[in-house]
């Protein structure tokens, strides 16, 4: 029991030192960096509201039967998304986002693989 309790504690020291790890990476830190100014940035609240708001108009003019009005709902849905998606901060974010989760894709293959290794080692 004491092996498995010390097993426990060094895998949670390894994935520790492995989040801090990870943490000091520059792309890890910048992506930090833009998602704190995409939380803090009023326009892109104001615009996720106003999406938001039109969507949920869209779902009751559906709900009670007007397709004219659901239609211009989901029109302004879309011209709002566009517009949205096509702000510098929210493609940096996202051409980020993605960096930083092909890193972490790298580096949990490359964990799976040592993981298996070590089981294909391991007397049966």
């Amino acid at each position: 029991m004491k092996d498995l309790l010390k097993q426990d504690q060094d895998v949670r020291q390894a994935v520790e030192e492995l989040s801090r790890l990870l943490s000091d990476l520059p792309q890890v830190k910048e992506f930090q960096a833009l998602s704190e100014k995409v939380a803090a940035n009023e326009k892109l609240t104001r615009l996720e509201e106003a999406i938001k708001a039109a969507q949920k108009d869209a779902v009751q003019f559906e709900f009670y039967g007007k397709p004219q009005a659901k239609q211009a709902a989901l029109s302004e849905a879309d011209r709002l998304t566009a517009e949205y998606d096509s702000l510098p901060l929210v493609i940096a974010y996202r051409e980020k986002l993605l960096e930083v989760n092909d890193l972490l894709q790298y580096v949990t293959d490359g964990i799976q693989r040592g993981v298996e290794t070590l089981l294909e080692s391991e007397p049966k």
